[in-house]
């Protein structure tokens, strides 16, 4: 590709997306800029990373054709407002921050920009992320293919109406934490049965990576899946049973249900 994507801000979720993009031959080092609000941090993001820094926001904004807007919600309105007149006039705005609508961005900008809103997870550190996104008008076929191929050097990713973006946390964007959880409780169960904890984090953790990629890969219905382990009358239907009677399902739609509701700020306790 040969454009030049900036970052105004480079946390670990930004530093993770360069680095992904580089090792993927996406573009070339000194093709990426960031800026940070940090001289230290600078330093140490442009010697791991290699790539050209500045510690002012419009220097970014100058120099990208695709810009990244990694700051918190709560700058994003201080960062636009610094910039706006320094963007180059087809640069696509990429949005990384939960709750940030492409309309508000736009009304920001003041005038027609092309908008990109994502939605990534954490595993984007280890280059198996999954990023979902959303568009406006102004982008074109080409714009797209363009920001398939940076997402995709980090990870899959699923092309989505704006207004289903908020159901995404609950479905990949926090639900790395409630794996996690379930790691966790399966190595719990493995130490109980006598199994060294390391040893128990990694068959539990193993386990899980094996049977996400069994659904990506067959393409099978997770169910069908299920059934396939579930030797009649053996100890994993039991399992699943017991799993059940728990509420296991239940109480994971549960969880979906309370993470969504609080992406759409109808639950602000």
């Amino acid at each position: 590709m040969n454009k030049q994507i900036g970052f105004i801000g480079c946390g670990k979720m930004g530093q993770a997306m360069v680095e992904g993009m580089i090792r993927a031959g996406v573009v070339p080092a000194d093709s990426i800029k960031v800026s940070t609000s940090s001289e230290a941090t600078l330093f140490k993001v442009t010697e791991k990373l290699r790539v050209q820094g500045s510690l002012n926001n419009k220097d970014i904004a100058r120099f990208a054709d695709f810009l990244f807007l990694a700051v918190e919600p709560s700058s994003y309105a201080k960062v636009v407002e610094e910039v706006k007149h320094d963007v180059k006039e087809d640069s696509v705005i990429i949005l990384l921050a939960a709750g940030i609508s492409i309309q508000t961005v736009e009304s920001a900008f003041g005038k027609s920009v092309k908008v990109v809103r994502t939605m990534p997870n954490t595993p984007s550190l280890v280059r198996e992320g999954m990023t979902a996104f959303a568009i406006n008008e102004s982008i074109t076929e080409e714009d797209l293919a363009n920001v398939k191929d940076i997402l995709n050097a980090f990870g899959k990713t699923e092309l989505l109406k704006e207004e289903l973006m908020d159901a995404v946390p609950a479905i990949s964007g926090s639900s790395p934490a409630y794996v996690y959880m379930f790691i966790e409780a399966l190595a719990d169960g493995g130490v109980r049965d006598g199994i060294p904890r390391k040893q128990a984090y990694k068959m539990a953790a193993q386990a899980v990576l094996g049977a996400a990629k069994m659904v990506l890969e067959t393409e099978k219905h997770p169910g069908s899946l299920k059934d396939d382990v579930c030797t009649p009358g053996g100890s994993t239907i039991r399992a699943v049973a017991a799993l059940e009677e728990s509420n296991f399902r239940a109480s994971i739609l549960n969880a979906m249900e309370a993470c969504t509701r609080k992406s759409k700020g109808l639950d602000d306790e």
